[in-house]
């Protein structure tokens, strides 16, 4: 079957994956499962609320009639030959096919944020590898689907990991927006030769420069302001960003970063409902956008998609952080399938529900699964 073939039918899973090499001996004759079918399995279990292989394989076996509908499944597989699969599975290349698959279902347009981030799945850490496993996203604030990921073994590494997942992404038109960890002159460039803005936050891994904009922004250098107000959680949140148009003169050392457009402030103000409790904070930022103070407020906000919108689910709905897998590649590979689980769920809208709900909707209505699917 061709890719051509398998797009016409509508089934982006087969387009996405079909082309992913089996690391299990193929030539002997008695290959039980072919890998789609342990794949989708996997997936569709997943999405219905299973975290474990062994809850996967219980999960196929009741559900073998529907599972027929979509391909042979001669006889279910066991926990031990999904285990054994994901452990041998090159996490890179189900990476790559990760990224085919949101290919075809997301839709980036210019000024889109692609947030990146790194987070530590704990459970992953065994005696052999005293390192958590830590694993950098790319994430698209606009739809809530990962773009791609590189894991690594410390945070420490994230510098290392991210011009590698930039690699991996088509970015034309997109903000990309870093922490401090990304602030380093080398990622702007890499950026912008991906056609790409950047924003990154400014912490004192780069002192000079951040001592530089306390001191441009505490004088009276004039700046673009846009202020947005929002209530959640039992507080008040009002935030102040200031935008300060570079020239030739303001900054030492602006010409070391790539395209260096804009520097950026944001004063952000809280305050508890119930304790009526205030705090201030002040958080700096440079750009290769051109001082729209609106859309650097609007974007760095966007950024915290990746913590709400992805890690927390991750850790609260998939409780990725307390499942041990440990064995091979099985923790890089889950974290894809998980990811790519919640991005199909919070791509499905015909349902006003909450995750958790449309997870269980997911496990007893057929239907339902193969919309959230599209199969």
């Amino acid at each position: 079957m061709t890719k051509q073939d398998t797009v016409s039918n509508g089934n982006l899973f087969k387009s996405s994956f079909s082309f992913l090499e089996d690391p299990r001996r193929t030539t002997k004759g008695n290959l039980i499962y072919s890998l789609e079918e342990l794949l989708f399995l996997t997936i569709s279990a997943v999405i219905g609320g299973c975290d474990t292989w062994v809850l996967i394989a219980e999960y196929g076996r009741l559900k073998q009639d529907w599972f027929r509908k979509f391909y042979p499944y001669k006889r279910m597989p066991s926990h031990d030959a999904l285990s054994d699969l994901f452990s041998a599975l090159d996490h890179q290349k189900f990476g790559e096919c990760f990224i085919n698959w949101v290919n075809e279902v997301a839709t980036k347009s210019c000024s889109d944020v692609v947030a990146i981030d790194g987070k530590t799945v704990r459970g992953a850490a065994s005696k052999g590898n005293k390192f958590p496993l830590h694993i950098v996203t790319a994430f698209c604030a606009k739809n809530r689907l990962c773009l791609g990921q590189q894991a690594v073994d410390e945070k420490s590494n994230e510098i290392t990991a991210i011009p590698k997942l930039l690699d991996l992404l088509t970015l034309d038109g997109c903000i990309v927006t870093l922490d401090a960890m990304g602030c380093q002159k080398d990622i702007a460039e890499k950026i912008r030769s991906k056609e790409a803005h950047y924003i990154l936050q400014v912490k004192d891994n780069q002192k000079n420069l951040k001592e530089q904009m306390e001191d441009i922004f505490n004088s009276k250098t004039k700046r673009k302001i846009d202020e947005k107000s929002n209530c959640g959680h039992g507080r008040i949140e009002h935030r102040r960003c200031e935008a300060i148009i570079m020239n030739s003169t303001i900054l030492d050392g602006a010409e070391n970063w790539k395209d260096l457009q804009t520097l950026v402030r944001i004063k952000s103000e809280r305050t508890i409902k119930k304790t009526s409790e205030k705090s201030v904070e002040y958080r700096y930022y440079i750009s290769s956008l051109t001082g729209d103070a609106q859309l650097l407020n609007k974007s760095i906000r966007s950024h915290w998609g990746i913590e709400n919108n992805l890690h927390w689910n991750l850790d609260v709905i998939f409780k990725e952080d307390g499942q041990l897998k440990r064995k091979g590649n099985s923790a890089q590979n889950f974290n894809i399938i998980s990811k790519t689980a919640l991005g199909l769920i919070d791509n499905e809208k015909t349902a006003k529900m909450s995750k958790p709900m449309k997870r269980l909707r997911a496990s007893i209505d057929d239907n339902y699964r193969e919309l959230i699917l599209k199969v």
